[in-house]
This record gives structure tokens, C-alpha cells and sequence, in this order.
């Protein structure tokens, strides 16, 4: 059959990355009665996850599933239907593991943020790569358990825009843990789209702050605004129509937009990350919580060689991957003065 498996026959499916999201979407599909692997390399929550099963909570749903998580180095070859849900960072890492053990039909599925298709395209081929994009707030609050705090976007698509067989398959898979979910001929878009979003959140992590009270900052918005600017700038040099999404929509932060319409879209995002019980992002977590490096190499930095490659400066972007790399490395704070570094 053209483009894979027929409906149905995309188990075993293969979670590599039993994190937030990884976990969220494999304990639903658990739960719907899929065959799941965890692959997991944080042993503490491998083994919870083995032992107790992994629980969701927050007020999407309660519930536990009984799981296995395996560690990377005890996966057979064979990998047929694989989710990538590691951090941006150790997309290359994991692919080194995962790559031999891909069966020839096999595939991966970028269940990540940032382009990271890119990446595993490079080590696997574009044919067994698809296109994810996933906008759900998550966390893990402990070993063997998962915060999910919202429902969001999420998207798949081929990353030539066709329709085959197993991105038709992938998206029914997808609707059991989200019934809204998307499928595209313009998975690019979306994730041009959540790049424009991300290099926003990244931005409201340099304070010790919500992203809701951050992007309601009137005195930080200018910047927001430009971020997201910039990026939309580079997409659309790149021949991409970046997509809208829960409430953020970046034409309103392309050619010709004006101030009025990109202050309007955020407020909008203001009210989508109010209503979450996931208050901050990952990122101010990383920096706060867990004290550990970022995405931000692998989602943000890309933004400005992309742009450059045809000719967009990207200031902003480039001054945003500096002030994250000193709260990294403890030259700075997260507080609002890092914040107000960042100027328009």
C-alpha cells in the first residue's frame, strides 16, 4: 500500500520519550486498548512508570494505565511506528539509537517542538519522517506522573503535504487522544507557526513569571510583538504560510499586519493561558525547577541562520538565545529586569 500501513495496523507503537507529552499521548492510547512501548532514559521515571504504571492528573482527565518503559539501550530492532517525544536537544542522540533499529518500512513521528523533522529526515530519510505538531500543556510532576494542564492543537502531516495511507492511519491514532486533532498539507506551516508562538514563551521564561502575566505586560509587548515578527519573516521568505492555532495566529504578525492586530492575537493567548492549569512553560521550568540547559539551540537558534540564508535579520532572536544562555549559565536572573533586557 502507498505511504504504509493500512489503518489499524500501527502497533506496536513506540513512545521514545515518556515525558510530558510522550506520556500524555501514550497513556490515552493505553487507555483505548493500543499496545505501547515507553522508551525512556531518566531511570527513576522508567522504573516508577514499571512498577506503579504511569498516572495522569490535571483537569483534562484522572485516570492510571498499567505501562512498560524500557531504557534505550534494551529496545529490539524492528521499530515500525515510533514517536519522538524527547526534548529538541537530544533529537540527534536519540536518532543515533533509534535509527538502526528502524524497520525498513518503519517511521518516525516528530512529536516535538521546533524543526526537528529536519534532523531526523537527515538520519533516516524524509520518506520515513512525518510531521507533528502539538500545542497541549504537560508536565512531569514526579516519577510516574504526568500533569496534563489543557487540551491544545495537535496536528500531523506528511512532510510533502500528501495524503497516504499511514498519515490517514496516524491521524485517526491521534484523534483518540485528541478528537480535534488536524490532519495537513501544510504540517510546515504549523510548525513555522508554533516556532513564532515558542520564541514568545521562550521569551516569557527570562522572568519568574507566567507566561499569561508576562505576555499581559504592556511594557513587554513591543518585544513579544517583534519576536514574533521576526520569525513569521523568516518563514514567509522561506515561501512558508505559517498557521493559526489556539488563539495565536501569526498573520497578525506578518507584512503588513499592524500593532493593533498583534496585541489583539496576544491577548487571546493571555485568556488560552489562563484557563490552563499548566501555568508556566517547560522552558521557565527547565530554568526554574529543574536547572538544566533549555531547548533553546534547538528550537530558537536555527531561526536566525534559516533567516539568514535568505536574507532576514533576526536581532531579536539572536539577543533572546543570549539572555537564555546567561540564566543557563547563572550570569543572570529570571526575573522581569532580564526580561526588559530584551528590547524591540
Amino acid at each position: 500500500m502507498k505511504g504504509g500501513r493500512a489503518p489499524g495496523a500501527l502497533d506496536p507503537i513506540v513512545i521514545w520519550g515518556a515525558g510530558a507529552m510522550g506520556g500524555s499521548i501514550g497513556a490515552w492510547l493505553i487507555r483505548s486498548g493500543h499496545e505501547v512501548l515507553f522508551v525512556d532514559a531518566d531511570e527513576e521515571h522508567a522504573a516508577a512508570i514499571r512498577e506503579n504504571g504511569l498516572r495522569i492528573e490535571g483537569p483534562v482527565d484522572s485516570f492510571s494505565v498499567e505501562a512498560y518503559c524500557a531504557d534505550p539501550r534494551w529496545v529490539d530492532p524492528g521499530l515500525r511506528t515510533v514517536l519522538l517525544c524527547v526534548k529538541g536537544h537530544h533529537t540527534r542522540a536519540a536518532m543515533k539509537t533509534i535509527g538502526p533499529l528502524l524497520h525498513p518500512e518503519g517511521f518516525v513521528v516528530s512529536v516535538q517542538n521546533g524543526l526537528n523533522e529536519l534532523d531526523i529526515a537527515d538520519v533516516v530519510g524524509a520518506r520515513r519522517t512525518v510531521g507533528c505538531f502539538v500545542n497541549f500543556g504537560a508536565d512531569v510532576t514526579s516519577p510516574g506522573v504526568v500533569l496534563r494542564g489543557n487540551r491544545g492543537a495537535v496536528v500531523v502531516g506528511e512532510l510533502d503535504g500528501s495524503r497516504t495511507v499511514r498519515v490517514r492511519a496516524l491521524h485517526e491514532l491521534f484523534r483518540e487522544f485528541e478528537p480535534d486533532a488536524l490532519l495537513t498539507d501544510n504540517i510546515w506551516g504549523y510548525l513555522w507557526g508554533k516556532l513564532a508562538y515558542g520564541a514568545v514563551l521562550f521569551a516569557t521564561a527570562l522572568a519568574d513569571a507566567s507566561i499569561a502575566d508576562v505576555l499581559a505586560s504592556p511594557a513587554h509587548r513591543p518585544a513579544m510583538i517583534s519576536l514574533a515578527r521576526e520569525v513569521v519573516a523568516v518563514a514567509e521568505a522561506r515561501g512558508v504560510q505559517p498557521e493559526a492555532f489556539d488563539g495565536f495566529d501569526p498573520a497578525a504578525f506578518g507584512s503588513g499586519a499592524g500593532d493593533r492586530v498583534a496585541s489583539a492575537s496576544l491577548d487571546r493567548l493571555v485568556d488560552f493561558n489562563r484557563a490552563s492549569a499548566k501555568s508556566h512553560s517547560g522552558v521557565w521550568r527547565d530554568l526554574a525547577v529543574r536547572k538544566r540547559k533549555t531547548e533553546v539551540d534547538a528550537q530558537i537558534t536555527p531561526i536566525a541562520r534559516l533567516g539568514a540564508d535568505v536574507g532576514v535579520d533576526t536581532p531579536l532572536i539572536r539577543r533572546l538565545v543570549e539572555l537564555v544562555h546567561d540564566v543557563e549559565e547563572g550570569r543572570r536572573a529570571q526575573s522581569w529586569q532580564t526580561l526588559s533586557a530584551l528590547r524591540a
